[in-house]
């Protein structure tokens, strides 16, 4: 099967079950920015898992784009990814653990035809004050599925949320396709990594909602989340070893053959290379289409090491010219009938990506140079300090592979434990960083941030009227204490210009206009002169949340309910993000 007869597949099976199809949300969340990108299906629907009213209703589906940067390093291997898709169904406060495990296990043996055999689920076991999930796997024998297909474990394997310090959650059901092979001991089940178990679906029951003091009482609407990983089910129904092996890549791979004019497997020594080229130009393909731009931080920092890490491994592969835009090619032409935004942004994505790799050939230069110097340096010492390996590293985009051959031409040696503490402490402060910006986002309704939510409608307004009316947002990041606002343009935003700014938000907030939410289609709120993502959905329904004749954007909220709860808007520093990406910081309250 392929990608998208599995996506049609999954979504007409939903809809015949009274679901509403919804587009796939942007990678990087517009107004939700809890992460550096969205990392899956239920993390654009947080305010409606969390009681908000979706206008669709209360029973959603759809596929989304996804990334996950924490394993980029493992990727090349047999499962790991950073950019993938999640198929997902969901129940807001409507059916719940009946219908849900019903109707899993009816798609994945009735419909895709999966034997029941190879088939295993995993359930809550309990712990104190939550009783063991019982229910679940009582409903999955009602199904047929055996005592010994059926695995109990914890928290760490079974439990989902919540998204920030408090909020929803609850225990979940996992569904793994087993290959067959033996058992590698006798504790092999769904939680063991000896291969035979492959993670295919998951069903979250949310039930519980998290208190300050980290007591669980039941909420008032329970909600199902669910998410299907794309590449894994057809790596099951397509019957082969690897997601690369999967239709989805097969273009893709097709093209770094033709350019390095290798065949994919048939050298060992290739195969991580080809892998990590194809998964991270897919990637970058898709962040460009969403308008991620490479830059030192954030999101355009890692677009900028995948963009750095494919040349790198395409090098390895024998290709030195710049031609990463030939394999981006590839991907908009398969994705786009799935995706449109991305044949939309055909001339962006190729432009810089090919900026941004020729960039790197002239970095690397540098970094060569850097090398040179630092052999140099070392004089007679045979292992090259960590400390300096890590710079290069960091600084250069040298993968530490990288001095590790050149080192071993020059007669030396990598000091490795050092690098390797160096670099897991820069994953640590990353995945830190990328943690607390998922507690500041809008899984905490706290105060503060809805009133800094409303606060960048009023700042994105001021932009278009004071600066340019073509400024759109590029991202942002909303914690307690305040706004980070990015958008496009190529220069500097002058005193004068802020200072009109601060001042047409100013005067809105005390005018204290009313925010309206009403809830239209997207060709309605395109007529009502909206701004916002728009897709190419037909008649889906979105949130409007207008602010008098100051903004009309599209929104998932939450939002204030009249302007005066702002008090007062300061902009606190204006700089520069990324190429052609300018940034504010601000803060709301009183400044008496």
């Amino acid at each position: 099967m392929d990608a998208q007869k599995m996506r049609e597949t999954y979504i007409d099976f939903f809809k015949e079950r009274g679901h509403a199809q919804i587009s796939s949300a942007p990678l990087v969340p517009e107004n939700d920015p809890t992460v550096l990108f969205t990392t899956a299906g239920m993390h654009p629907l947080v305010p409606y898992l969390l009681g908000e009213r979706h206008p669709a209703g209360k029973r959603l589906t759809d596929f989304q784009k996804c990334v996950r940067t924490g394993d980029i390093d493992e990727v090349g291997d047999a499962s790991h990814l950073t950019f993938f898709e999640m198929l997902g169904n969901w129940s807001l406060g409507d059916y719940f653990k009946q219908e849900s495990v019903e109707w899993s296990y009816d798609l994945l043996t009735k419909v895709l035809g999966i034997d029941q055999d190879h088939l295993a689920v995993t359930c809550f076991k309990g712990e104190e004050g939550i009783p063991r999930d019982d229910e679940t796997a009582g409903l999955w024998r009602s199904h047929g599925m055996r005592d010994d297909q059926i695995f109990f474990y914890g928290r760490e394997d079974n439990w989902w949320g919540p998204a920030g310090q408090t909020g929803p959650c609850g225990p979940d059901t996992e569904i793994f396709y087993d290959d067959g092979r033996p058992k590698c001991g006798p504790d092999c089940g769904p939680s063991c990594h000896c291969g035979k178990y492959t993670e295919i679906w998951n069903n979250v029951f949310m039930e519980y909602n998290k208190q300050a003091d980290g007591t669980f009482i039941p909420l008032a609407q329970k909600n199902v989340d669910t998410g299907m990983g794309l590449e894994r089910i057809l790596r099951v129904l397509n019957g082969v070893e690897t997601v690369y092996d999967t239709p989805l890549f097969s273009g893709i791979i097709r093209r770094i053959e033709d350019l390095s004019g290798k065949e994919y497997g048939k050298d060992p020594e290739d195969v991580r290379s080809f892998r990590v080229v194809a998964d991270h130009l897919r990637a970058a393909t898709f962040m460009l289409g969403d308008g991620v731009v490479p830059a030192k931080v954030g999101q355009g920092y890692i677009l900028r090491r995948l963009i750095r890490r494919a040349s790198r491994y395409l090098s390895k592969l024998g290709v030195e010219d710049v031609c990463m835009k030939s394999i981006s090619e590839v991907v908009i032409s398969e994705y786009s009938k799935a995706y449109p935004e991305l044949e939309r942004n055909r001339e962006f994505i190729l432009t810089n990506l090919s900026a941004e790799e020729e960039k790197f050939h002239k970095t690397l230069t540098k970094g060569l140079r850097r090398f040179n110097e630092m052999i140099a340096e070392s004089g007679d010492t045979e292992v090259l300090d960590g400390a300096a390996v890590f710079r290069l590293y960091d600084t250069f985009g040298f993968p530490v592979e990288l001095t590790r051959e050149l080192a071993s031409e020059q007669g030396k040696k990598v000091d490795e434990d050092d690098f390797n503490n160096r670099f897991k402490a820069h994953q640590e402060n990353s995945r830190a960083g990328a943690d607390q910006q998922f507690k500041g986002g809008l899984a905490d309704h706290a105060v503060e941030t809805t009133k800094l939510h409303t606060a960048t409608h009023l700042l994105n307004a001021a932009l278009r009227k004071f600066v340019s009316p073509d400024i759109q947002q590029k991202g942002s990041n909303i914690t307690a204490e305040r706004l980070r606002f990015d958008f496009n343009l190529d220069r500097k935003v002058t005193p004068e210009e802020l200072a009109e700014i601060e001042r047409y938000v100013n005067e809105a907030i005390q005018a204290g206009i009313p925010v309206v939410c009403e809830e239209m289609t997207y060709q309605e709120a395109k007529d009502r002169g909206a701004i916002g993502v728009f897709t190419d959905k037909y008649g889906e329904k979105v949130k409007v949340y207008t602010i008098g004749d100051v903004s009309c954007e599209i929104c998932g909220g939450p939002h204030v309910k009249n302007t005066s709860e702002l008090q007062g808007f300061k902009i606190k520093k204006e700089e520069s993000s990324a190429a052609g990406v300018r940034r504010i910081k601000a803060v709301v309250g009183r400044f008496d």
